[in-house]
Order: structure tokens, then sequence, then C-alpha cells
């Protein structure tokens, strides 16, 4: 049975909580670009992408806990 690519944090290309770096690890994008486009998109929206960040820093589980990530193989 293959697993299933989920959206996480990332464990190993943060800068301050991983949450582009995950998107960035999810799609195959530079995270330099995510973490560019992330930046502008908060200028443009007047710091929403500031709430929405902090929301996906506590709604997106963590890349570096297997059980959170869903391939805990149970052993």
């Amino acid at each position: 049975m293959s697993q299933q690519e989920r959206l996480t944090r990332s464990a190993t290309n943060k800068l301050l909580g991983g949450v582009c770096g995950g998107i960035a690890e999810y799609f195959g994008w530079d995270p330099s670009l995510v973490r560019l486009g992330w930046v502008i998109g908060t200028l443009f929206t007047s710091g929403g992408g500031l709430i929405v960040y902090i929301l996906a820093l506590f709604i997106m589980p963590s890349g570096d806990d297997p059980k959170e990530t869903g391939v805990y193989s149970g052993e």
C-alpha cells in the first residue's frame, strides 16, 4: 500500500515555524520563493498573511513526528 503525501511543517527547511518550507516541500517548489510570495502577500493584505501564518503554524502537523505525519508504522 502506498503512503499518501501530507502537508506538514518542514523539520529541516524552516526559518520560523517551517510553514513555508513545508508548503515548498509538498509542491516541490523553492522555499525562498514561497517565503518571498508570503511576504508580498502579507504586505498586500495589510498583515493578513501574518494571521494566516500563525493559524497554519497551529493547524499544520510537524514534519518531525512520524505519529503526526501518518507514516507511523506502529512498531
